[in-house]
């Protein structure tokens, strides 16, 4: 068998599936059989994908018990149904992790995580090495809290994540909470807080949007978004000339994959050199992405400023929270590094100016001195009180005021 790599492969598969989706309509055969694949490249065969033919979003299609031995819970991996972008059924992996603890009897509260920018192939799925997740997870274990933790489309399945389409990572943020209800013996209240930070903060901030409309069955008692990117002009102007400028290509790798090339086309932005360079999208994580893409610079790489083509002008609009136009009563709690090297401080002031102006009821914390990533221990304890109070049903008051650094700059604005 030939091994295909790449953005190539991505495609050529998607052709492939639509060949298979057509021949399958010519001889009578479920169309949804089209959606079976097997795992990708070097992955557990849990992460073969079955048939989805009338699988609704939310629907769990399997799990199992993985050893996870410093996470205190027991931990599943799941596969489960949620949408793409123009809102077909796709199969999403991802952890669910239950305290040791008895249920209450109203059922285990549900934190689900949504994590920041770790690559956008199926090697960089964080449910492979569910160990690593137990800084995060314990701390909010220890409250007697269910875990759920997606994988996001396109890690751990096929094809390429769709990076920075935040409805989808939204999509799939909230359906894993409706797959944790379906796990045997696992009793899941309907009652939920969204938590995510960087790429996770703009997942967490379009959970709060969605939300009402897209799972009016749960309940979602919060979110808590740390450094949310927004105003993606000004990021783009940021990163540009940063070690992170591999990010714009991410993002320009990621919506294509979501939107396809009509509404993406990436010879209106990319150089041919740029092109090329998204092979190394699906070839590594972070780190390699760091090695490879992170010395290249901008202008090797981009043909426009995507803010001046209006294809992509109109895509960064659309999955920038900045252009939210509707508010709702779910508390919202914006957390974020003073000295943050990736996501300008400044951004999340405009969001909440922005958001405050409409009419929505929330706050923000600014953590003086803190990194993108030193801001998240140095608020743990923090955002875990405030969570607490959203599960417990109280108003958004001083009681879950900040206390974790003495100079955190408290900002909002009441419902």
């Amino acid at each position: 068998m030939i091994k295909l790599t790449g953005r190539r492969s991505f495609f050529r598969t998607r052709a492939l599936i639509v060949f298979i989706a057509l021949g399958a309509l010519l001889i009578g055969v479920t169309p949804g059989l089209a959606n079976a694949a097997p795992a990708p490249d070097g992955l557990p065969a849990f992460y073969k994908t079955p048939s989805l033919a009338g699988k609704k979003a939310g629907t769990l299609l399997k799990s199992q018990k993985v050893a996870a031995p410093s996470v205190d819970g027991t931990v599943y991996r799941v596969m489960y149904v949620s949408e793409t972008v123009s809102g077909q059924a796709t199969a999403v992996t991802g952890l669910v992790v239950v305290p040791k603890t008895a249920a209450p009897k109203s059922g285990y509260p549900v934190v689900s995580w949504g994590h920041g920018t770790n690559g956008m192939t199926d090697e960089c799925a964080p449910s492979l090495e569910p160990s690593k997740i137990d800084s995060l997870a314990n701390g909010l274990l220890a409250n007697n809290w269910v875990i759920t933790a997606s994988d996001y489309q396109g890690e751990g399945t096929p094809g390429l994540h769709p990076y920075l389409a935040g409805v989808v990572a939204a999509q799939n943020t909230i359906d894993i909470v409706r797959a944790a209800e379906q796990l045997p013996s696992v009793d899941v209240s309907k009652n939920y807080v969204v938590w995510g930070h960087s790429q996770g903060g703009q997942t967490a901030m379009y959970a709060h949007n969605i939300a009402p409309k897209y799972a009016p069955e749960l309940n979602l008692k919060g979110v808590v978004a740390g450094a949310p990117p927004s105003q993606f002009d000004l990021i783009y102007d940021y990163l540009k000339t940063s070690k992170y400028r591999y990010y714009l290509l991410m993002s320009a790798g990621g919506l294509n994959a979501a939107y396809g090339d009509k509404a993406a086309p990436l010879d209106k932005v990319l150089t041919p050199k740029g092109i090329a360079l998204l092979d190394e999208l699906d070839k590594g994580c972070s780190d390699h992405l760091s090695k490879t893409l992170g010395a290249v610079s901008i202008d090797e790489t981009n043909l426009a400023n995507p803010f001046s083509v209006p294809e992509w002008k109109k895509l960064f609009l659309a999955n920038d929270p900045k252009n939210f136009t509707s508010t709702n009563d779910i508390p919202l709690l914006i957390i974020h590094g003073g000295a943050d090297e990736q996501i300008p401080t400044v951004s999340s002031q405009l969001l909440t100016t922005k958001l405050c102006g409409l009419g929505q009821g929330m706050q923000r914390w600014v953590y003086p001195g803190q990194s993108h990533s030193g801001v998240i221990a140095t608020s743990a304890t923090d955002m875990v009180n405030w969570m607490k109070a959203r599960f417990a049903g109280g108003p958004v008051s001083a009681d879950s005021a900040p206390s974790g650094q003495t100079d955190t700059e408290v900002t909002g604005c009441p419902k």
